[in-house]
């Protein structure tokens, strides 16, 4: 078992990084708990065995809480009955809620946690590579509604995060690929070095290979940097939404069937259009971008909304302020700023180059 970061945010937890350590998730359950909602979606029998094995050999009873997959176990009713089960088996605030899954069910986990008796432990268990890099770490929970994604949550931190990169073996090439797109936004923002080595062996950017640990393990160690110092994005923590927020406009576009990486490449490439158009960065960190992206196969380009219909849901979007949107972006490698209130023209210059590959 090999830690690789410490989130320091008042209280301190690990996010443990390995291979075959999924057992490790029931040694962070509170010795005082007897009950424990393993939360998951099914998708993964062997990997939620093992869990629950682990727990009960801790003598810690499971409750079953089984969920839908992706985005559709985000949502007031899906939580609203995990709360009903909480209540019908007498759970109290030393008993535990275990998360293992995607983003998606640890982000729902999470909230159901933090909102059961206004907050009971909890442990993450992600299983995928965004889920480990961004949606596990950071203290972020949630649940989407109509109108837009994540509006619903609370910041509260788990007990621990375990992530065993064995899991990631059982992923879609397509689905491991869409989790990079974090990874390669902590490269842009904070740590070069992540790029360097994607564009070095491509491969460990599509599946598990000689850096695909390295990868990761750079990639949460940045957020939790970034985290420690900002828990409840006061400020510094916005640069973790580079790419975001024309990301999220997306995926709700989409009705949420696009994956969240794909959005977010896409929402990298417009950011770095955004700072190229306004003089901030240079035509080949632009083309950079572009590269990188599609050498692991992410997309760069978009045309399946006018960008009007895109702007509501920007205005929903948590960084902005009043009407005036506010995009991360960069002024140089590893150097993030904020861009505050383009002109429309500028957005729509930048909007229309998504419809070319140049």
């Amino acid at each position: 078992m090999a830690e690789l970061a410490r989130v320091r945010v008042g209280t301190a937890y690990d996010v443990v990084i390995g291979r075959g350590i999924l057992e490790a998730a029931a040694d962070l359950v509170p010795a005082t708990a007897t009950r424990a909602l393993l939360v998951h979606s099914g998708a993964l029998p062997e990997v939620v065995a093992r869990v629950r094995e682990a727990l009960d050999a801790r003598g810690v009873r499971v409750v079953e809480g089984l969920v839908p997959d992706a985005e559709a176990a985000k949502t007031l009713a899906v939580a609203g009955d995990l709360w009903s089960l909480l209540g019908r088996e007498s759970f109290t605030r030393t008993d535990a809620v275990v998360g293992v899954g995607g983003g998606t069910v640890t982000d729902l986990a999470g909230f159901v946690a933090a909102s059961w008796l206004r907050g009971v432990p909890f442990v993450n268990v992600p299983t995928t590579v965004l889920a480990m890099v961004d949606a596990a770490v950071g203290g972020k929970t949630g649940i989407n509604t109509a109108e837009g994604k994540n509006l619903v949550g609370a910041f509260y931190e788990p007990l621990g995060v375990v992530c065993d990169v064995d899991v990631l073996a059982t992923l879609p090439e397509r689905d491991f690929v869409a989790g990079m797109a974090e990874v390669i936004k902590a490269g842009f923002i904070a740590d070069p070095r992540i790029l360097e080595l994607v564009e070095e062996d491509p491969a460990s950017a599509r599946g598990v290979g000689r850096h695909t640990v390295e990868l990761i393990g750079r990639a949460v160690a940045m957020k939790a940097r970034v985290v420690s110092q900002d828990l409840r994005e006061a400020g510094l923590r916005e640069i973790l939404n580079y790419g975001h927020t024309l990301g999220h406009a997306i995926e709700q576009h989409a009705g949420y069937t696009m994956r969240h990486g794909d959005a977010v490449a896409i929402g990298m490439v417009f950011a770095a259009e955004l700072a190229h158009r306004s003089g901030l960065i240079d035509s080949a960190l632009l083309a950079r971008h572009r590269d990188i992206l599609s050498l692991v196969g992410l997309p760069t380009t978009y045309a399946g909304a006018p960008l009007d219909a895109l702007l509501v849901a920007m205005g929903r979007d948590k960084k902005t302020r009043g009407s005036t949107l506010r995009f991360v972006v960069l002024e140089d490698l590893a150097q993030p700023t904020r861009l505050v209130g383009p002109a429309p023209e500028l957005l729509q210059s930048a909007y229309d180059s998504l419809g070319t590959t140049a």
